[in-house]
This record gives structure tokens, C-alpha cells and sequence, in this order.
């Protein structure tokens, strides 16, 4: 048996190659585990398969041209056998190109992607079939014969192409790797495809140019697997690039059945195979596109429905949002349905986030969306606005949702146990009703305006709205715009209280009282706009205006020869201001007052804050000279510790201890009737080396019950109302003239120095007439 020496060489050769590819396939297949293994492990196995293949072709191509030199060889059997493995070896490749990383991990892509790759194989096929028989026959007398053997092999390799350039077109830029590792599999099949015709019946010399191809197919797979992992990944686009893949293979069939029409061809089994196929293909391709838009469109109504709860729901307590709210309130209000509409709002809930930690926070208010949903009727909408703020709408009348509400006070009112230990809450409650005709709107101011009425009352309370809340809102409102401006209108003055000292009732100063007249408003009261002032944060602002208008008179008193001093009251939010005691000393140097003549206030109930800072600033302001008074005495916030360390220097007597009781006599012996309370004070007073000043006395009883109580500085309606800087300071130079009764003396004058002389004493002036000493304080309040 002779070999001729070029085939043998071109055998070897491509036997060489392909085991080289193979094993190449085979190291890469081991290399990778896990799911990512199964791909490379088909690619191997494909590998494999087509080398036996084309060993076993080659082997017989050889051995049927040993024995007929140049003649054909023809070996049918062999053929089919060289067939079915390519077609093993085509299945393979396919099946490792759709497991791919990133290709078709679901069955549903997988199932689009082998239909997309049989409708561009029927079409392959059915080009070729036109191409290849009668009339056509591409390559004339050299096409070769319908041989059944290989018609297996070229179903395969249509396959293989068909899905390689699916797999190719569909995978993102560059797509240099994917192309290659298809190119690489339609070489393969296409290979075997040349090993089979050969032996079937154009001989060794086609069968060895097949198994070229093939090796070359194999070395292609293999080098283009060493990193797919990432470049190969198809969009699976529903319906943007599906109709190209569509129509040009409908189209390709189209003009190749009329281009063999024209001819004068024939349709036979086959090529009516073909064109069912490539239909049946189609239509399930369609079907499945469109079963998976009905499922997307499936599940972008179940997902906008999913959002659109959400954009109507709170997402910590699950109930309403202010969306939800209003889309319930325009419901009851297009029904035309009568309902109520309560706003809750949670008294001191900001201590519980700033003390306790939002956590804590978040976790008080899903227990606070949990009782609301207990305790509420089907069909009522609780919400959660934002905050601690919450609403309730209810349907029916204003009598059941006033029980409701009352519900919900002691619902919401009880314990909030935590780990920490238990927070304990109060709620407000604002109920509106509709006004006549239906308004969402003006359904949710009355209920705020309710709200809001609640909390300036008191908190811890139920307001149903009444139309008044609107008067008080927009005077409200207007009060405030217009306090901004007040200081550069000129419309503040400072009036004056006399201050007499006891028991001859004579003016020895003065208490300055702001007052507000607005050209349109009247006469504003300080208790209507000084509470508007700390909430807009102006009470800074009037309190430096203050401030120096109380020093500017005082240094006109005192270079007119009135022994006095002033003293001003100070705001805790001023006290506070790290710049407090600056503004102070600029303003005593200012107007060139001694700091000793200056007392500052702080009313009782500054202590009830932070006592060690207000002990901090009151001991800084000292430090500058001023004196230091404690307002409001008794008023219930000071104790008998905390008034030990306060570096104070007076104590002003509430009213409500001058007023309390009627005067008692003493017991056991003679004397005028006093007031206990007045005379506990002073004793205390005493002890602690404070000088004392009764407020509010208004009658000569109560003049008289302080005075034998030992009271020497009073002060009260019944000494005079507050009047102009220029009557006080005629009552001064009235009670100064040598007519007037003299006034006892002080005890013991001393000079007027700093505190550090005698801290807790009120200074004596030096007397440069006839006068004892005064008190000049700046007050708020009436």
C-alpha cells in the first residue's frame, strides 16, 4: 500500500494541529470550576470528538487513495460515520457556545437564542440547497452529487453558523473573541462537512482540505476560550434587534425560492423541509417574544403598582404619607361625604431623638403608626406627614370623631417601653370638619390652625377649630412682620415704674417696661409680642436695644445728680449668647455708666435650664462690674440648694407670695400685721447677704404687711404705673426738693464699688442729696 508523500505530510500535519488544539481546550477546560466549567468542558469535548473524526476521515481518505492512486474514492459508510460525528461534534460546540458566561443563563434566553440560531441555519441551509442543485450548481460539472450520508454533517454546519453568528452579532463591542470562537466552531463543522464529502465522493484530496479547515477550527476554539469569561455577553433585547434577525433570513429565503422559480427549479422534500422549518422557527420565535413582553409588561404594572403604594405610604410606620392623605381627602371630597380631619402632633418628641438617639426615635414612631391603627375605625386613614406630625381623616360626624380623638390622647399618652427604659409622650390634637362645600385645602389649614391652637395652650390637649384661630393667625403673623422693623421705625419707647423704698414710699428709681405702639396696630402688648420675638429670634435684638436705651438714660439720671441704677432683665436665650457679656461692657462704656450702677435680671424661671451653664455666664457678667438680681422669686422653679450657688445679689418677691395670704399679727406680742411668706423671704434673704425688693404691691394693706415683714424697697401699681422717662424723673426731683419728708437713711452707706467689695450686698450709693436707694430695672412684661 502506497501513501502519496503530500498527502501523508498534509495528514500529519493537521493531526498535529488538531491534537495540539485539542489538548489546548482540554488544560482550559480543567482550569476553570464551578458553573463556569460546564462551557469549557462541552468546548473540550467537541474538541475532542471532531479530532477522532478527523483522524478517522483522514485515515480513510489515505487508505482509499493507496488503493486506487488519483481515482475517487468513494466509501459511503465511512462518510456517514464521519457525518454523524461532525454532527456529535457541531452539538457540542453549539451547546458550549449558549453556556457561555454571561450568554443565556436562563432557559428562556437559551431557548431564544437556539431558535434566533435555527432560523438563520434553515436559511443558510436553504440559500445553499438553491446554490448547490439543479438548475444551478454553483461549481458546474465539479458539484458535487446528492450524496445522503452528508446530509447530516451540512445540517450541522448550517447550525453551528447560524448560531455563531447570533452569538457574534449579539455580543457587546469588541467582538473580536466571540467572532473568533464562532468562526473557529462553523470551521469545525464545516471541516467535517469537507471530510465527509470527500470520502463520499470527491475524494482525498477535498477530505484533506476539510480536515485543514477542521484543525484550523479547532485551534481557533481553542485560543479564543483562554478569555471568553468576560467577552461574551449578548443583549437580549426584546423587540429592538430581533426584527433585523428576522427579516434577513426571511428575506434570503424570499429572493434564493424566487431566484430558483425563475430558473426553472424544483421544490423537493427537502427545500420544503427547509422553508418549514425556517416558518415553524419564526413563529415560535415570535411566540416566545411575545410571551415575554406580555410578562414584562406583566411586571412593570405589578412593579408601578408596588411603587405607587410606596410613593403613597410612610416607610417607617407603614401608614399614609401626605400623598396617601391627599389622595383620601379628594376621594371623601368627590364623594361628597362628610368626614373629619385630626392633626396629632407628638409634645417633646425632639428630647427623645437629641437625648435618646434616632433609633429610639424611629422605633417610638412605628409604635406610634401601630396604635393608631389599632384604635381606629375600617375605612379611616392614618397618615404620617413628616416628623412626629401625624393626621387622621375620618368619615362621619363631629361627635364620634371627638371621641375618637379623646381615645387617641390617652392611647398616645401612655408608655413607649424601649431597652433603654420607657419614653413617655404627650400628644396635641387639632380637629377640623368641612365649612359648607367640600375643600381639601381648607380642610388642612383648619386642622393646623386647630393643632397649633393646641400647642400655644398648653399642649396635651384636644381644639376643635373655631373661625377665631384665623383672627389670631393673621394678627399672629402681622405682629411678627411687623416687629422686624419696629427698632428702625422708632415705634419702641421704654416707660418707667417707680421703685420707692419702704415705708415712706418715696421714688428712689425706676423700672423700664417696653412698650410697642404700631401706627396700625395700636398699643401691642410685651406679653402678645415678646413670646413672638423668642420664636423668630429677635429677643436678641430688642435686648441690645434695650440695653443701651436703659444706659442712655440712666447716664442722664446720673449727670443730673440722681443717685439710681438701673437694672435690665435678661432673656435666657441672650444669656446664653457666648457675645452677652461683650454687648454688656460696650454698652456701659458707651455711655460711660459704672458698672455697679447696671443689675441684670434673670427671671426663676431661667434656673429651671441648665444650672451649672446659667451659673458659668451670671459669674462672667459679674466679673464685669454689673450686679446680678433673681425676678419672679417663688414663682416654684428655685430651690433652697440652687439658690445657695447662684451668684446673685437681690431677690425680687413674686407678686403671688406679697398677695397670697392676708396679714398675720405676732404672736405673743404687740406689733403692725406682716406678710409670712414676705417675711420667710427676708429672713432668707438676710441669711444669705441678698438685698430683697417686693413686686406687685397694690394695696396699703400689703404695703403694710411688707413693711412690718422688713421689706425697704417696693414696688407696685400702688406706687405708680409705668410713665415717660421725663415724669419719672420729675417724681425724682419732687421727692429731692427741700419740702419733700425725709426718708430714712440707710444703715450703713457705703461707697459704690465692684461686687468683689461685698459680693452679695447690694452696693450703697453715696448719698449726694437726700435720696435713698432705687431700683431702674428693664422688664418685658407689663
Amino acid at each position: 500500500m502506497q501513501f502519496p508523500p503530500g498527502m501523508v505530510a498534509v495528514a500529519v500535519l493537521c493531526g498535529l494541529v488538531a491534537t495540539a488544539a485539542a489538548a489546548l481546550s482540554a488544560v482550559e477546560a480543567r482550569r476553570h470550576s464551578g458553573p463556569h466549567r460546564q462551557p469549557y468542558a462541552l468546548l473540550a469535548g467537541a474538541s475532542g470528538v471532531a479530532l477522532v473524526t478527523l483522524l478517522l476521515g483522514v485515515g480513510v481518505a489515505l487508505t482509499t487513495a493507496g488503493h486506487d492512486g488519483h481515482a475517487p474514492g468513494r466509501s459511503t459508510g465511512w462518510a456517514g460515520v464521519v457525518s454523524i460525528g461532525t454532527a456529535v461534534g457541531g452539538l457540542l460546540l453549539s451547546a458550549g457556545l449558549l453556556r457561555l458566561p454571561g450568554v443565556a443563563a436562563p432557559a428562556a434566553a437559551t431557548a431564544r437564542l437556539a431558535l434566533d440560531g435555527l432560523v438563520m441555519a434553515a436559511a443558510l441551509w436553504f440559500v445553499g440547497w438553491v446554490l448547490f442543485s439543479e438548475p444551478t450548481r454553483l461549481l458546474g460539472d465539479a458539484t458535487p452529487a446528492a450524496c445522503v450520508p452528508i446530509l447530516l454533517a451540512t445540517i450541522s454546519a448550517a447550525l453551528t453558523a447560524g448560531l455563531a453568528l447570533i452569538v457574534a452579532f449579539r455580543a457587546p463591542p469588541p467582538r473580536g473573541r466571540a467572532a473568533w470562537l464562532g468562526a473557529g466552531a462553523t470551521a469545525v463543522t464545516c471541516g467535517g462537512l469537507g471530510v465527509a464529502t470527500g470520502l463520499c465522493q470527491a475524494g482525498p484530496t477535498v477530505a484533506l482540505a476539510g480536515a485543514g479547515v477542521l484543525a484550523a477550527g479547532l485551534v481557533a476554539v481553542a485560543w479564543a476560550a483562554r478569555r471568553l469569561d468576560a467577552a461574551v455577553q449578548p443583549a437580549h433585547d426584546l423587540i429592538r434587534r430581533d426584527g433585523a434577525y428576522a427579516f434577513v433570513p426571511m428575506f434570503a429565503m424570499a429572493a434564493s425560492a424566487m431566484y430558483h422559480l425563475l430558473q426553472d427549479g424544483r421544490f423537493d422534500a427537502l427545500g420544503i423541509v427547509a422553508g418549514s422549518v425556517e416558518g415553524f422557527a419564526l413563529v415560535t420565535r415570535q411566540y416566545l417574544t411575545l410571551h415575554d413582553v406580555r410578562g414584562y409588561a406583566r411586571r412593570l404594572a405589578e412593579r408601578e403598582a408596588h411603587f405607587r403604594e410606596l410613593a403613597h405610604t410612610d416607610q417607617l410606620t407603614g401608614l399614609a404619607n401626605r400623598r396617601g392623605l391627599l389622595q383620601a381627602l379628594h376621594r371623601c371630597a368627590g364623594a361628597g361625604t362628610p368626614c373629619v380631619l385630626l392633626g396629632l402632633d407628638l409634645d417633646g418628641f425632639k428630647h427623645v431623638n437629641d437625648m435618646r438617639g434616632h433609633d429610639v426615635g424611629d422605633a417610638v414612631l412605628a409604635e406610634v403608626g401601630e396604635r393608631l391603627r389599632a384604635n381606629l375605625r375600617p375605612g379611616d386613614v392614618a397618615a404620617r406627614l413628616g416628623g412626629d406630625e401625624f393626621a387622621v381623616l375620618m368619615h362621619g360626624q363631629p361627635a364620634e370623631a371627638d371621641r375618637v380623638a379623646e381615645r387617641l390622647l390617652g392611647v398616645l399618652g401612655c408608655a413607649y417601653e424601649q431597652p433603654e427604659g420607657p419614653v413617655f409622650l404627650s400628644v396635641s390634637i387639632g380637629v377640623a370638619g368641612w365649612a359648607g362645600e367640600p375643600d381639601v385645602e381648607l380642610l388642612q389649614r383648619h386642622a393646623d390652625l386647630a393643632l397649633r391652637y393646641a400647642k400655644q395652650r398648653g399642649k396635651n390637649r384636644i381644639e376643635r377649630y373655631d373661625a377665631a384661630y384665623d383672627q389670631l393667625l393673621r394678627r399672629r403673623t402681622t405682629v411678627e412682620h411687623e416687629l422686624r422693623g419696629a427698632i428702625e421705625r422708632d415705634e419702641l419707647r421704654l416707660a418707667f415704674q417707680p421703685v420707692a423704698s419702704l415705708p415712706s414710699v418715696r421714688p428712689v428709681g425706676a423700672e423700664a417696661l417696653l412698650r410697642w405702639r404700631h401706627p396700625v396696630l395700636g398699643n401691642v402688648g410685651p406679653d402678645e409680642f415678646i413670646p413672638l420675638a423668642e420664636e423668630c429670634g429677635m429677643i436678641a435684638k430688642l435686648g441690645a436695644w434695650v440695653l443701651h436705651q436703659a444706659c442712655h438714660q440712666l447716664s442722664r439720671w446720673l449727670a443730673d445728680g440722681h443717685d439710681v441704677w438701673v437694672s435690665v432683665n435678661v432673656s435666657p436665650r441672650e444669656l446664653h449668647a457666648p457675645e452677652y457679656v461683650v454687648q454688656v461692657a460696650e454698652a456701659l462704656r458707651a455711655h460711660h455708666v459704672p458698672p455697679q450702677r447696671l443689675v441684670l435680671e434673670v427671671t426663676e424661671h431661667a434656673v429651671a435650664t441648665d444650672l451649672d451653664e446659667l451659673i458659668r455666664r451670671l459669674t462672667a457678667l459679674r466679673a464685669t462690674g454689673v450686679r446680678i438680681a433673681l425676678d419672679d422669686f417663688g414663682a416654684g422653679y428655685s430651690s433652697l440648694g440652687q439658690l445657695r450657688r447662684l451668684p446673685i445679689d437681690i431677690l425680687k418677691i413674686d407678686h403671688g407670695l406679697v398677695a397670697e395670704h392676708e396679714p398675720v399679727r405676732p404672736v405673743g406680742r404687740d406689733g403692725p400685721a406682716f406678710a409670712p411668706m414676705v417675711d420667710i423671704v427676708m429672713r432668707l434673704g438676710h441669711q444669705l447677704g441678698l438685698e430683697v425688693i417686693a413686686e406687685g404691691v397694690t394695696t396699703p394693706t400689703e404695703l403694710a404687711a411688707v413693711v412690718a415683714a422688713g421689706c425697704r424697697f417696693g414696688q407696685g401699681a400702688l406706687f405708680g404705673w409705668g410713665v415717660p422717662a421725663e415724669h419719672l424723673e420729675a417724681m425724682l426731683e419732687a421727692a429731692t426738693s427741700p419740702g419733700a419728708r425725709p426718708a430714712p437713711a440707710p444703715a450703713a452707706p457705703a461707697p459704690a464699688g465692684p461686687p468683689a467689695a461685698s459680693p452679695r450686698r447690694l452696693p450703697r450709693l453715696p448719698a449726694q442729696r437726700p435720696s435713698e436707694q432705687g431700683s431702674a430695672q428693664v422688664e418685658w412684661g407689663p
